[in-house]
């Protein structure tokens, strides 16, 4: 069964095997994050302030109110890494923060063709990794992704991105110090795979 937050009729792909409670929250706040994709890599920007700062990810950030999510995703791309693409929806995340009673509702948007020239910019520092197991030449010498050096939760539910299965998930995290420590997460997929 789905946990709160997500539509119920999902079929388990990863959970935490943990019977701890969902973390509250009061309401959602929506976001967005993208990934390029080109032949066996994918394109992460590590950020360099904010939120997420000295980590890995895609490319998003808040959808403004006379946005869509699509719309957010394709300006926080341009923006954050100076390229445009033919962004499809991927799947949607719930992320929860302990203490904090506005959950992140993040949907995700992911293409396989950009276009303009990848630069870095005074938020992210754009780099090319290769896809999981993937191996290195024909043009593919970008090392693994970083998974020590991203979210928690981003090792569970990127096999569904690389594969191009719709999914849907959450994650609550909990505060170790400065920083925040994956407590408990559920991932699953709409598809029939």
């Amino acid at each position: 069964m789905s946990p709160p937050g997500l539509r119920p009729a999902l079929k388990l792909y990863s959970a935490s095997n943990d019977d701890a409670e969902w973390l509250p929250y009061e309401k959602k706040k929506k976001y967005t994050n993208a990934f390029i994709f080109q032949n066996t890599r994918i394109l992460l920007g590590y950020k360099k302030r904010g939120f997420g700062k000295d980590l890995y990810n895609g490319f998003g950030g808040k959808v403004e109110a006379s946005e869509t999510p699509l719309q957010a995703a394709k300006r926080e791309l341009e923006e954050e890494a100076g390229i445009q693409a033919p962004l499809k929806h991927a799947g949607e995340l719930l992320f929860i923060l302990e203490g904090d009673p506005v959950a992140f509702h993040i949907d995700v948007f992911r293409a396989d063709s950009y276009s303009g020239v990848i630069t870095e910019t005074e938020e992210m520092r754009p780099k090319w990794f290769r896809v999981e197991d993937s191996p290195v030449g024909e043009g593919n010498e970008c090392p693994p992704i970083p998974f020590s050096e991203m979210w928690e939760d981003d090792v569970y539910w990127f096999p569904l991105l690389f594969q191009g299965r719709h999914f849907a998930g959450r994650a609550d995290f909990i505060h170790n110090g400065e920083k925040f420590v994956l407590r408990r997460w559920w991932f699953g997929t709409d598809d029939e795979e």
